[in-house]
């Protein structure tokens, strides 16, 4: 069983494998498995069936994860810029996040605590790997989720901004189980837009998915170098 996983939403990255369904305790997992890695569409393998971001099982997704073995997970998530200085078809590897919503578990009633965290060697891999395939870069960074699946309003944005480089629903939830599971986490944003309020025409769809498809080459190739490096 490969020892890396890799999880993507909107663009499919990995496009070769058997999909395989992983039953856990908190409901059944597709996942996309080949020679090289397993791969976890975040919104699901159908293409004409979307997830969207606060139906997401994350507890299943995770649990799936650690009961085929995996000991690496590499997520690629889409993002809004914060700010100006964080132009769309640039990069950041965060090195913390905010997330002020209802968090997700595997503990249920349990008493347990954890303190979630980004993977350092991780995070370094995706540094390495966004350079050599020269892609622009942030070697730090915070990342605010919110709750979705709508946008935020201008005055939540205004907020977020001094506090947080970069916004979207996802990230945060998956690092809290990947700690509650030890498995080790990093994620690469791939900055797509300018998050609403940021520029003064208001944020749309189809802004964000020209944005994503516009990346998705280059993120492509990130996720083939680091394949290669961990064979």
């Amino acid at each position: 069983m490969p020892h890396i996983a890799i999880i993507s939403g909107t663009i499919p990255l990995i496009k070769e494998g058997q999909t395989r369904r992983v039953s856990t305790p908190f409901g059944g997992v597709d996942l996309i498995l080949n020679d090289q890695c397993v791969f976890l569409p975040r919104h699901g393998v159908e293409q004409n069936r979307h997830i969207l971001p606060h139906r997401i099982n994350h507890p299943a997704h995770f649990f799936a994860l650690k009961s085929l073995g995996v000991s690496k997970v590499i997520a690629i998530n889409s993002t809004g810029s914060l700010k100006r200085s964080f132009k769309p078809g640039t990069l950041l590897v965060p090195d913390d996040f905010i997330f002020l919503g209802p968090n997700p578990t595997v503990f249920g009633d349990e008493c347990r605590h954890v303190t979630p965290r980004l993977d350092d060697d991780i995070r370094g891999i995706l540094v390495q790997a966004a350079h050599a395939c020269g892609g622009e870069v942030t070697e730090r960074g915070i990342y605010w989720q919110t709750w979705g699946p709508r946008f935020e309003t201008r005055a939540e944005i205004r907020f977020m901004s001094q506090w947080a480089d970069v916004v979207g629903m996802t990230m945060a939830s998956e690092a809290i189980l990947a700690s509650e599971l030890d498995l080790p986490y990093g994620a690469i944003c791939s900055i797509d837009n300018y998050a609403n309020g940021i520029l003064e025409k208001p944020l749309s769809m189809e802004e964000v998915i020209a944005g994503a498809k516009k990346n998705a080459q280059l993120m492509e190739r990130i996720v083939n170098f680091i394949i290669e490096r961990e064979k």
